[in-house]
């Protein structure tokens, strides 16, 4: 009875709350709308036909004397100085290490001393160029995560993701942006500034990959390496139309990421992950990435898609988020379908009750002994936190009005060891389980991305919980792929999450070549 009576004031509380947000998010839309107008500025055409290739091909025709390496690096250069000054999604070059390195990848397929046959098997990716984003260390480079404080910062050895994508031949151009210290969705800091929508440069890119997906939507690299903890690979797939994949926990090294998760718990919601334009590439650079920990993927094991078994959420109701699309929802809907009737699959549609919780279970497993404002800030105290929020109003602060705001928020929220967050911890293990019981080894799920298109610029201020469609993954350690599924009709991407058991990555590669095939994938942004 008491227990009643507490809670039914509270869930009237969250539904006014709702309903004012989301009055305030369509005032917000409209106000944007107004400011920055229907179409941004126009990136021209991709004029190099080998940056539409897979890089599983590109990689072929190196090998095979098709094109030199240097060929392909100089046409991403290229690629790269066309857009960057529209989009500002591509942050720090090794253009000249890298040309170094590509001609040292031609001479070795020329001298011969390898077949092609021990060249794909030793270097599978020799000559292929590769960017990654500033929070992932690359020796030479800066590793500033957008943090002011950092700019300085020089990255002294290689992350093992670097490494292991160098040892097998690929070669690192460069650093693409990211938010302040990597924790938000829209990409936007005050070393580098804002990165701009590819399809339309007055949308966002999302975070905190959002610079490394825009560079692949582009054609600015061949493939692209990101890390996700709260949707920071996949939302950025999502919002640039191309596909991103969050591995299952504890599978692809973090070393050498920044910051670095400062337990086992929250180290296992991070993920390093590709990037890419075609989803044939995503198996091989994940079986590269993974090192020693790939045996545990069985990524050579064959997926028949006509095997598995399909289910699906539409939304997950949750207070505080915006409403899923009606255009993200028939893209699901033709998903479904397609299945129906390519193969006389049924999905089965879930309505997953925990999955209302999926903010409070993530932001209460997020809960660190270090605050948000002491890796962006030298003092951090709620004063100082206050102070440097006015500076930003009149444009002296070095930090970001969201990373201020996030430092303030991370004072209150659940405390490390109390019943309530003892509590949320049970709730995420709960809904683990129900995930793994009905998944098995053989089930995906199909889930949103994002419950709307990429947002204009700062909207998401006003739309702050709306990632929560891929941060309840990051909790549950589950392996999942953004897949895109064409435009909407403002021509922005769309699509949605394909999710698997732990360990099950290649149900995800699977399903997501299927669709890739099925509906087109990436969508070239001059051609949108």
């Amino acid at each position: 009875m008491c227990n009643g009576q507490i809670e039914r004031p509270i869930g009237l509380k969250l539904r006014v709350a709702h309903t004012v947000r989301l009055i305030l998010a369509s005032i917000g839309r409209f106000i944007f709308s107004l400011y920055y107008g229907v179409e941004g500025e126009k990136i021209p055409p991709i004029y190099d036909d080998i940056l539409k290739e897979p890089a599983i091909t590109v990689a072929k025709k190196i090998r095979n004397k098709e094109i030199t390496s240097v060929e392909v690096l100089e046409a991403c250069i290229r690629r790269i100085k066309d857009v960057n000054s529209a989009l500002n999604c591509f942050v720090e070059d090794r253009f000249e290490a890298a040309l170094k390195e590509a001609r040292e990848a031609d001479d070795l397929v020329r001298s011969g001393t390898k077949t092609v046959t021990q060249l794909e098997e030793e270097k599978p990716f020799l000559g292929v160029p590769f960017t990654t984003k500033d929070c992932i260390a690359v020796k030479g480079l800066h590793q500033t995560a957008g943090v002011v404080l950092r700019k300085d910062v020089i990255a002294e050895e290689d992350s093992d993701v670097i490494m292991l994508l160098q040892k097998k031949g690929a070669i690192i151009i460069g650093l693409t942006n990211v938010p302040e210290l990597c924790m938000w969705w829209e990409t936007h800091n005050h070393i580098h500034g804002r990165t701009n929508n590819a399809y339309n440069t007055t949308r966002i890119v999302g975070g905190s990959s959002g610079g490394e997906g825009c560079c692949q939507s582009a054609g600015g690299s061949i493939f692209g390496i990101g890390s996700d903890i709260g949707g920071s690979i996949r939302m950025p797939a999502y919002f640039n139309g191309i596909f991103g994949h969050k591995p299952s926990r504890n599978i692809v090294s973090n070393n050498g990421q920044y910051p670095m998760p400062e337990s086992d718990l929250l180290d296992s919601f991070l993920g390093i992950g590709p990037m890419t334009r075609h989803a044939v590439d995503l198996k091989p650079i994940m079986k590269i990435i993974s090192g020693h920990n790939a045996k545990k993927l069985n990524l050579d094991t064959p997926v028949d898609v006509k095997k598995l078994r399909y289910f699906y959420q539409f939304s997950t109701d949750a207070p505080l988020t915006d409403p899923v699309d009606p255009e993200i929802i028939a893209a699901m809907k033709k998903v479904t379908e397609f299945f129906k009737k390519q193969y006389q699959i049924d999905a089965e549609e879930k309505k997953i009750p925990l999955m209302r919780k999926s903010m409070a279970i993530w932001f209460a497993n997020m809960k660190s002994t270090k605050r948000f404002g002491e890796f962006i800030m030298n003092n951090d105290s709620i004063g100082s936190i206050l102070f440097e929020m006015l500076k930003n109003m009149i444009g002296l602060s070095g930090n970001t009005f969201i990373g201020l705001f996030t430092s303030l928020f991370d004072y209150g929220g659940v405390d490390i060891g109390s019943e309530r967050y003892k509590h949320y911890l049970q709730l995420r293990e709960d809904l683990e389980r129900t995930f793994s019981e009905m998944l098995g080894d053989d089930g995906v799920f199909f889930f949103p991305s994002h419950p709307t298109t990429a947002p204009y610029h700062n909207e998401p201020l006003l739309r702050p919980f709306n990632f929560s469609y891929t941060a309840i993954i990051n909790c549950l350690g589950l392996p999942s792929t953004t897949v895109p599924l064409g435009l909407s009709r403002e021509g922005l991407p769309i699509g949605i999450q394909v999710i698997a058991n732990h360990n099950q990555d290649r149900l995800c590669f699977a399903v997501a070549e299927e669709l890739n095939q099925a509906f087109g994938g990436w969508v070239e942004p001059q051609k949108a």
